[in-house]
């Protein structure tokens, strides 16, 4: 049996797995916005999983932030409490096994990569289009980290191709400017709605204005269509994945996948001068919220 545990920055969710990737048990809770109790937390939910699955399990815990390999300590964690702490070596210690970390957009492109939407692909992209903009890269079932540990961070390299009326960009926490999350996370698809129109809705209400045939909001719809297009084209020239796989609540917009798709010949490098369709496939998650924390599970293999 496998347990993942995706210890994000408001709630922990834990899921429990069996070989076949069946769901055995799942648990979910509020983070404890501290360290220590968050170490109680996951071990409780471990505990929680085994008793109801009467077995034990490998456990892996997706994070919002990284490793460094050198001291086992975590850092870019947005939960702060978690920076500069040795999360692995203490997690083990209180379950007395071996542990396994892992960034938490990682554990959505293994997720995908391995029973889901991507399923059998040699190279996944997953997307993370929520608050912000992240990613992980899988190569036959295998996540890479990249040497500094931030192989995926597409959404804090600059939108590419800014148009006239897009330049310089808005300005992001990095301390650079334009940066693709600034565009195409669900603050910046509000900000960008309520710049061309004046109105102030959340991204959920935009998108239903959009499908009733809203003018204002259908084109901020195109914009975002457009920016996502330009964005994974930059991407897919460097990386050519087979599967780019769309995650986070930005990627429940309807046909966003089908939209982007039909985008990319304008943008990818040649496309324009080749007959050949574009063989890279953008579709949305099979696992929905949930293919982070079996991500998790399965950083532990057969």
């Amino acid at each position: 049996m496998r347990i993942g545990i995706d210890l994000g920055g408001t709630k922990m969710e834990a899921i429990a797995l069996s070989p076949a990737g069946e769901e055995i048990a799942r648990r979910r809770l509020t983070t404890p916005r501290d360290y220590v109790a968050s170490l109680d937390a996951i071990a409780a939910l471990v505990r929680e999983l085994e008793r109801a699955a009467d077995a034990a399990g490998t456990v892996g815990v997706g994070i919002p932030g990284a490793v460094a390999s050198r001291t086992g300590l975590v850092k870019n964690a947005n939960s702060t409490w978690l920076n500069g702490r040795p999360l692995g070596r203490d997690l083990e210690q209180r379950l007395g096994r071996p542990v396994r970390l892992m960034n938490d957009a990682n554990c959505f492109a293994l997720s995908e990569a391995t029973d889901g939407a991507a399923a059998g692909a040699q190279v996944v992209f997953g997307v993370i289009l929520g608050t912000g903009v992240g990613g992980g890269i899988v190569v036959d079932g295998r996540c890479l980290s990249g040497a500094n540990l931030i192989a995926g961070e597409w959404g804090h390299n600059p939108l590419p191709w800014l148009t006239s009326d897009e330049q310089p960009g808005p300005p992001c926490y990095c301390g650079k400017r334009a940066c693709v999350e600034t565009w195409l996370s669900g603050p910046g698809f509000e900000r960008d709605h309520a710049e061309h129109t004046g109105l102030t809705l959340s991204g959920r209400e935009i998108a239903a204005a959009a499908a009733r045939g809203d003018p204002g909001a259908a084109a901020t719809l195109a914009r975002y269509h457009d920016r996502l297009g330009r964005a994974l084209a930059s991407l897919i020239n460097v990386l050519d994945p087979d599967v780019v796989v769309l995650g986070g609540g930005m990627s429940n917009i309807a046909g966003l996948p089908e939209a982007t798709s039909a985008l990319l010949p304008r943008y990818l490098f040649a496309a324009g001068a080749s007959s050949d369709p574009v063989a890279t496939r953008v579709v949305g998650a099979a696992h929905g919220d949930t293919s982070g924390v079996r991500g998790a599970a399965w950083l532990w293999p057969a």
